[in-house]
């Protein structure tokens, strides 16, 4: 975790700790809730609090430490340890590993007394600045922090798809030389849907790879642990809606799959993106505030001259702020 990223969820806590009533509803402070209290409590809030309408959301186990609960919940098919209040008024998304961070501020110490650049600690590196700026965007099919950023870029996207080079890019990859090899953190379907989008943008271009995008993340990514067969029929919809031919892109994934996400994993391991989601621009790693005008000012920002697309304002209602966790 980067010291700008730690700010950002000491502000959250900071913001819930001060809120939790308004999100909690009427629990007074001394009321202790019971574990299923806590459980009913913790899933309502960040179901309609922190990710997609229609995310999978599960808690697995409330156990009792000290003055809070520990819940162990999962989301879009992974496990993470939050924290609730027995009050129910606080929620804490992230544990923060002291010895962790006393480790990168040492790094980071070091680093700048050493006079070098501190990037991959500190989140310091100036973004260069180009003509038509290239924007990636690394995601996970499935990792619902990607879902999130995805529905953040789309109208940055529609915005300046004609000023920059943004694209969507994918972190997998394969054993061998099948694209049933696929490995991915949420699965062989993830990384199928990987290549699936890949090659979409392969054969027609970034346009209609977000018009399928949009549909995926609204109608599919929601349904994909049921079953290939049940996915199989939304992603097919999907593409059609979009113009695509899906016997075409059924061809790419057996065919060239394997190849494309051999290239996605070269290009992640270059810039050192492990996490769903990451921005990299002109080559280096953004920590652009997940919001659209968030991602707007950053890419405007790498324009040698930035065109007349950035004085605009995006609006709130165009894309929902993304929280700052991610799949890893």
């Amino acid at each position: 975790m980067n010291i700008k990223k730690l700010i950002i969820v000491l502000i959250i806590l900071v913001a819930i700790g001060g809120a939790g009533y308004k999100f909690f509803g009427a629990k007074i402070a001394g009321n202790v809730l019971s574990p299923e209290e806590a459980k009913a409590t913790a899933e309502k809030f960040i179901k309609e609090n922190l990710v997609q309408a229609g995310t999978e959301v599960a808690i697995k186990e409330v156990v009792e430490e000290g003055s809070l609960y520990k819940i162990v919940l999962s989301v879009g098919g992974q496990d993470y340890d939050s924290y609730i209040s027995k009050d129910g008024a606080k929620f804490f998304p992230q544990v923060l590993n002291i010895k962790e961070l006393e480790s990168e501020k040492e790094k980071a110490d070091a680093a700048a007394a050493a006079g070098t650049d501190t990037s991959a600690v500190a989140g310091s590196k100036v973004v260069a600045k180009s003509d038509k700026p290239a924007v990636e965007l690394f995601v996970m099919a499935f990792c619902p922090y990607g879902v999130q950023a995805e529905g953040v870029m789309a109208p940055v996207f529609n915005l300046l798809k004609d000023k920059a080079d943004i694209k969507v890019r994918f972190i997998a990859s394969v054993t061998g030389d099948d694209i049933n090899s696929v490995q991915s953190l949420h699965g062989p379907i993830e990384g199928i849907e990987d290549a699936r989008q890949l090659c979409v943008a392969k054969n027609y271009g970034q346009e209609t790879l977000w018009k399928y995008i949009n549909s995926i993340n609204k109608d599919c990514y929601p349904i994909y642990g049921d079953g290939d067969e049940v996915y199989k029929t939304c992603w097919q919809k999907a593409a059609k809606a979009a113009g695509i031919n899906t016997a075409k892109i059924d061809s790419c994934v057996t065919d060239e799959g394997a190849a494309l996400i051999n290239a996605e994993k070269q290009a992640a391991d270059q810039y050192g993106v492990s996490g769903s989601p990451t921005l990299v621009i002109n080559g280096s790693k953004s920590n652009a505030d997940r919001t659209p005008e968030g991602f707007k000012t950053a890419i405007c920002e790498a324009f040698n001259n930035p065109p007349a697309e950035c004085e605009s304002v995006i609006s709130s209602d165009a894309g929902a702020t993304a929280p700052s966790g991610d799949c890893n």
